[in-house]
């Protein structure tokens, strides 16, 4: 019983993956910004509809839950502080360079990670999730001088991705149980490609 409700969840996420595929070449970091609502609601859908930002951090939950340990925990942690520092140094007007193809790399780099199933040790693991955490917060915060609700707009999006991390978290830890590792590996494998077309979509 339990298997077939991890094969269903997989299959699920593998559909995901497809349906997102053809965005990822129209995806541009940062412009993720619907209706003009610059509330918490505003900040909640930048990465819930930013679709490289949804697919990275579903992506570094799922990793984290296999490296399990205090990866389990310490990576996400660093991927959420890493992004705030870098939502501040957007909204501050700092300059990160290649910001957008960085994000796509990093789609391409948790993918792999997930497809070796990659077991990094915990301090190469968190100091990964933050560099990139990095970049996609640098994303969220080169919008916030120009909202008129700047806090709420960070609330919204710092708990939207604590939120999606942990729905990647809880993917990997059902996963674990009931999911032969061949498919998680197949998962991974998709999370690569559709960072490729990503970065391909960014250099075009």
């Amino acid at each position: 019983m339990k298997r077939g409700i991890g094969v269903r969840t997989l299959a699920v996420m593998f559909g995901a993956g497809a349906a997102l595929l053809p965005v990822a070449a129209a995806a541009h970091t940062g412009v993720h910004y619907f209706g003009g609502d610059e509330s918490f609601v505003g900040g909640f859908l930048h990465p819930v509809f930013g679709p490289d930002h949804l697919v990275a951090m579903l992506a570094i939950g799922l990793w984290a839950a296999y490296l399990g340990g205090r990866a389990l925990v310490g990576v996400p942690l660093a991927f959420v502080g890493m992004m705030i520092v870098g939502a501040i140094l957007g909204a501050t007007g700092s300059f990160l360079p290649a910001a957008d193809q960085t994000i796509a790399v990093s789609l391409v780099v948790f993918g792999l990670m997930i497809c070796m199933l990659a077991k990094l040790p915990v301090f190469v693991a968190v100091a990964l999730g933050g560099l990139f955490a990095t970049f996609h917060g640098y994303a969220h915060g080169t919008e916030i001088p120009d909202l008129a609700q700047p806090l709420l707009y960070g609330a919204g999006f710092i708990f939207a991705t604590v939120l999606l991390l942990g729905i990647g978290v809880a993917i990997g830890l059902a996963c674990r149980r009931s999911v032969p590792d061949l498919l998680v590996r197949g998962a991974g494998a998709a999370v690569v490609l559709f960072g490729i077309v990503t970065v391909i979509g960014q250099i075009g």
